[in-house]
Parts: C-alpha cells; structure tokens; sequence
C-alpha cells in the first residue's frame, strides 16, 4: 500500500473541472492518429487497476488516469510518417519522436490544474535505472503515477500492433516486464500489472499470436 502524501488528494471539484479539458484534447487528438488515442484509452484502463491494486487513493488513481488517457498527446507533434513508418526508425527520427514527452507536457501545462498531470505524462519514459528520457531521472526521483503510467504503456505498447511489427503475446510480454522490474520498471507496479492481466480477461483483437521483435516507441 502506498502513502497518500500529494496535495492534490483532496480537491475533488478541481480534478471534475478538469476532466472536460482533457477529454477535449482526447477527442481532437483521435480525429488525428485514432491508433495513439486508442492505445491510450487502453494504458490509461490498465494503469487504473495496477494503481488501484498498489493502493491509491480514488483522487490519486483519477489523476493517474487523465495523464494516462492524454500520455502521448505530445505525438501531435511528431510527422505521421515518422509515427506510422514501417521499418525500423533511423536515430534522428527517433529523437524526434522521444520530443513527444516535452511537447505533451507543454500542451498539459494550458490546463492550469493543481495536479502533476502535464508532469507525469513527461516522465512516462523514465526509467529507475536513469536511461530513460527526457531528463534522465531515476528511482523515487520518478513519481509513482508515471512509475505506474510506464509499466501500462510499455505493456500496451509491446502487445498491439504496429505499422512495423505485429503485437507480442501477452504471456511474453509479462515475462519482460518481470526481467525490467527493480531495474528499468517499477517492481510493485509490475507485480500489479502481472496480476491484472493473469485475472482479468482482456480481448485483444489487434494482437497476434507469434510475432518478431523489433523497435518500439510506445
């Protein structure tokens, strides 16, 4: 179980002003790349269990799940020829696309909310060992909810498909994500998500079942 210690937890009537904003940027975002959106809407249903089972409070968990549902609002702007490339991306392109943290969260700070979402959504490519992007943070550096939020993108991300590779089964993917935990992931927030997804069914159709490895820029 986890401590409450954020001063948002309370605010209840701030976080309900908030949910139209992000559920606008949400709407216009889909009319752009419905993949991302779509591959959003699921991180954010997977992040909400694995903080629900970690112990979040409601308050907490629903800050999880708006920076969840907007995490790669920052894709917007990333080329879509870059986002949907069918090959292997060259390191240039793929520095671009990593830009996406930075721009979601300057896209994030427009709704003025008393919540780290904008902060969260930057950090969801962090890693606990400091190799992750954009700042280079490491361990409780790292706030929990994108601690959270990276251990469900991750997943969502190696299961589905991609314009360069088809989805990992699910039973693999577990099985990397337990290799990452205590090391690039959160170990608590793996356990969860391994937990999750062992006992709850999750209808995937855009999933394969035996795929090759390659790139992903979840």
């Amino acid at each position: 179980m986890v401590s409450e210690g954020a001063p948002y937890c309370a605010d209840t009537r701030a976080l309900e002003a908030m949910r139209p904003g992000v559920a606008m940027l949400s709407a216009a975002h889909r009319y752009q790349d419905s993949i991302t959106v779509k591959h959003q809407d699921r991180t954010a249903e997977l992040a909400v269990a694995i903080g629900v089972r970690l112990g979040l409070s409601p308050s907490r968990t629903e800050v999880l799940r708006l920076a969840a549902i907007v995490h790669d609002i920052g894709k917007i702007g990333v080329p879509a020829d870059i986002l949907r490339k069918p090959g292997t991306l060259s390191e240039p392109e793929y520095a671009i696309v990593k830009t996406h943290c930075a721009i979601g969260h300057d896209v994030l700070q427009h709704l003025q909310a008393p919540f780290p979402v904008a902060e969260i959504t930057l950090q969801h490519h962090e890693r606990l060992d400091g190799s992750g992007y954009p700042r280079g943070l490491s361990g409780e550096s790292i706030l929990l909810e994108a601690r959270i939020l990276c251990v469900a993108d991750v997943f969502d991300a190696m299961t589905s498909n991609r314009s360069y590779r088809a989805g990992f089964p699910a039973d693999f993917v577990l099985g990397e994500l337990q290799a990452m935990g205590g090391r690039l992931l959160d170990a608590d927030a793996v356990d969860a998500c391994r937990h999750y997804i062992l006992t709850e069914p999750i209808v995937r159709p855009d999933t394969f079942d035996s795929v090759t490895a390659s790139q992903s820029v979840g």
